[in-house]
């Protein structure tokens, strides 16, 4: 199995070209921690990371975020969720990765997106569809899933080709940049990534005070009301029934005994949003 890692912004250009021309002879025999073709650095993965969410913010027609001066009682609950889920031990890159959540404002919308290196965003519409705040913390979960196990990076490889996006941490062919974090909203991963990143949420939460099947619980509504509603990142296979399942059984298999789910708690969020 052959291993290519580029770590450095600084080599010449025409090294890197040849560098990637090397890459794409055996890149088909090369994988990441979610299984797919990933050539990229972690470094890679937060310039990437930071180059999309100022393109993203950059653009509030398209992405309406809150400021976090203006709501941040609900930023602060956001994060402290976000902090629960980070400091349970289970995230590989909580130190290297950015972790930045951003609110985006649109009640019609029930969505959750984020970049490489750990920028996440979430719709308002999602967060007052969702009953309680264990769901949106297994839904959070499943996000720092996508990034920390680099499922993104695999998925826009995929998409966009490795060429493309070594010209972006190269600082090259940045009229492409919008365009693609257009695309990050509905970014489709596949069956074992959405797997991986359902059973992940599940590690994260299961040494928390929450029960830690809250993206289940998600799941669960969306069932309930006939699946009319489900919201592009998780409307991809595998199905939500059997999704719902699977997280009941890595939960029962991991024996993990928070119960909480913070109904009352939860509402004040909804509170302080617009």
């Amino acid at each position: 199995m052959i291993f290519v890692l580029i770590t450095s912004m600084k080599m010449k250009q025409q090294k890197q070209w040849w560098i990637v021309l090397m890459i794409t002879v055996f890149f088909s025999t090369s994988c990441s921690e979610g299984g797919g073709v990933n050539i990229f650095s972690i470094e890679d993965d937060k310039a990437l990371g930071a180059q999309f969410d100022a393109e993203i913010s950059s653009d509030p027609a398209t992405y309406p975020i809150l400021s976090p001066a203006t709501y941040a009682d609900a930023y602060q609950y956001i994060y402290d969720i976000r902090d629960r889920i980070l400091d349970a031990g289970q995230v590989r890159y909580k130190d290297e990765f950015e972790w930045q959540v951003k609110i985006i404002r649109d009640d019609n919308i029930l969505n959750a997106f984020c970049t490489p290196g750990g920028y996440i965003y979430v719709y308002t519409g999602l967060i007052k569809y969702l009953d309680n705040e264990a769901q949106l913390a297994g839904v959070l979960g499943h996000e720092i899933a996508h990034a920390d196990l680099r499922h993104v990076t695999d998925q826009l490889t995929e998409q966009y080709g490795i060429s493309l996006l070594l010209s972006l941490v190269l600082g090259q062919n940045q009229n492409v940049l919008s365009d693609i974090a257009v695309g990050l909203a509905s970014l489709a991963f596949s069956r074992g990534d959405e797997s991986q990143a359902d059973e992940y949420s599940v590690n994260y939460l299961c040494s928390n005070l929450y029960t830690a099947y809250g993206a289940a619980g998600f799941f669960e509504k969306i069932e309930a009301e006939g699946g009319a509603t489900i919201p592009e990142f998780l409307s991809t296979h595998p199905s939500p029934e059997n999704r719902i399942e699977d997280i009941y059984a890595h939960f029962d298999e991991l024996g993990c005994e928070g119960d909480e789910i913070y109904v009352d708690r939860y509402q004040d969020l909804k509170d302080a949003l617009p």
